[in-house]
């Protein structure tokens, strides 16, 4: 059975796809476990407290790392 983007199981066909949002939609079937809608107010609250915790020479060293990451070496 295919994975959908989160890994939830779907259906391989379309029919079999608009099915099963149907049983969704009316109840039937409970929407995947995945599908909290608080999860990304975590994550940010994470980062915000990890990012009090370092010193100013460790937040400067992480952040270049990403900018060479996303740009390369310019």
């Amino acid at each position: 059975m295919p994975k959908g983007p989160k890994g939830e199981k779907r259906p391989a066909d379309a029919i079999g796809a608009a099915v099963k949002s149907m049983k969704i939609l009316t109840g039937e079937e409970p929407e995947e476990a995945g599908s909290t809608p608080n999860r990304a107010k975590g994550g940010k609250a994470g980062g915000k407290s990890r990012a009090k915790k370092l010193t100013p020479g460790e937040r400067k060293r992480i952040a270049k790392k990403a900018a060479k990451a996303r740009w390369g070496n310019k």
